[in-house]
């Protein structure tokens, strides 16, 4: 059973920095891809940033040279390194992931993921 937990939400000041993290429990050998989302209330969820292999990802336009997304694959975590914060940045932040193949355009689509973490809240003032 596949689940996925985020942590490091909070609070940050504009221009501040934070780091989410997320834990896969269990990849059963799979090779799985993760991504990060954001909503805030009345509005869909859109896609922040996508890991697609070391060192590369893809970043919605909003939130380019702001963060960064990375990958401990051995330890089955995905990371968001958030920088230059702004309070547009202010949502509902979750961890996606899914096994099925991925063209680039699809990284960013909700409905390209299977799994979904809980959330967690990041606020920006």
């Amino acid at each position: 059973h596949v689940q996925l937990v985020e942590s490091g939400g909070g609070s940050a000041q504009a221009g501040g920095s934070l780091r989410l993290s997320c834990k896969l429990s269990e990849s059963h050998n799979v090779d799985y891809y993760m991504g990060w989302f954001r909503q805030t209330p009345g509005k869909d969820r859109e896609g922040v940033a996508s890991h697609l292999r070391v060192g590369f990802g893809r970043y919605a336009e909003s939130v380019k040279g702001r963060f960064t997304v990375s990958k401990d694959s051995a330890n089955h975590t995905l990371y968001l390194q958030m920088d230059n914060l702004e309070p547009e940045d202010t949502a509902r932040y979750y961890c996606a992931a899914d096994s099925r193949p991925k063209s680039y355009y699809d990284l960013l689509l909700s409905n390209q993921y299977m799994y979904w973490g809980p959330g967690t809240q990041v606020t920006v003032s």
